[in-house]
């Protein structure tokens, strides 16, 4: 597995998300062992938040970790209402209590909200300070709030990119990649899969007798310094992604199919 700096460590290029599990009770078990499956295929990064299912995901990655946490770096996120000096240990304490752990690996804001930055930052410092979290970042953050942000111990910014869309490839992925901060791409494959039914992806994927997710999946994480995060679904065919090298005509093909941006866009989110 390829992997990336990340601050003080290295972790694997691809990472397992966890967006909408933990809302059913009767897919607990199977989630669990997507997870589990990931974490022996060398997918040891698991991203997180208290906003997916309202802690529930936190509980599946809880139980999936359990008796494996050394083996696992856990990335969670704070809800902007909870960032404050208060707000942020006590969510903290939840999702810790969630998570079955005593120290979350990366702890991230969400999004920004009505708290300054310095205040979440500084509640962030003394949850690191006391042991809680090892790292912090930020997510869904464009290139003005990390300016504004400006502090060399963020370790990053977790932001949506897939092929269909690319728009911080204009300006924020480059500022990111020279200040050498990692970008964590949440939605690697589009929201519900969409990209997958793709005629480009699909093409491409059968040159490479692949698939079109693990097409878009090298696409992603051909770009430096960058961390794609799909749901963990299919552990398996995601790792190999991982070995998948694009060509240049495969690139040209996805350029001519998701045109890369050609002037500053608005920061997408989902």
């Amino acid at each position: 597995m390829r992997t990336v700096k990340l601050a003080d460590i290295t972790v694997p290029v691809i990472g397992q998300g966890t967006w909408y599990m933990g809302e059913d009770p009767g897919q607990r078990a199977r989630e669990v062992a997507a997870l589990q499956q990931g974490i022996e295929l060398g997918l040891n990064l698991i991203d997180t938040a208290e906003m997916y299912a309202e802690g529930g995901a936190e509980e599946v990655v809880g139980q999936a970790i359990a008796g494996r946490r050394d083996q696992v770096f856990v990335v969670s996120k704070v809800y902007p209402h909870n960032a404050s000096r208060k707000g942020v240990p006590a969510a903290c304490e939840r999702s810790l209590k969630r998570l079955g752990t005593d120290c979350i690996d990366l702890y991230l804001l969400h999004w920004r909200g009505q708290y300054p930055l310095e205040e979440t930052v500084e509640a962030f410092e003394r949850l690191r300070e006391a042991g809680k979290i090892r790292r912090w970042g930020v997510s869904n953050f464009d290139t003005d709030d990390l300016r504004e942000l400006h502090n060399p111990d963020c370790a990053t910014n977790q932001v949506l990119y897939n092929p269909a869309q690319r728009g911080i490839e204009f300006d924020l992925l480059p500022w990111s990649q020279k200040r050498q901060l990692p970008t964590m791409a949440y939605c690697p494959l589009a929201q519900a899969g969409r990209l997958l039914k793709h005629q480009t992806l699909i093409e491409i994927a059968e040159r490479h007798g692949a698939t079109p997710a693990q097409v878009s999946l090298a696409w992603v994480t051909r770009q430096e310094g960058v961390i794609a995060i799909p749901k963990a679904v299919d552990p398996e065919h995601v790792a190999a992604a991982a070995s998948l090298t694009l060509t240049s005509e495969d690139l040209r093909a996805i350029d001519r199919a998701f045109p890369p941006p050609t002037r500053k866009q608005h920061l997408a989110m989902v």
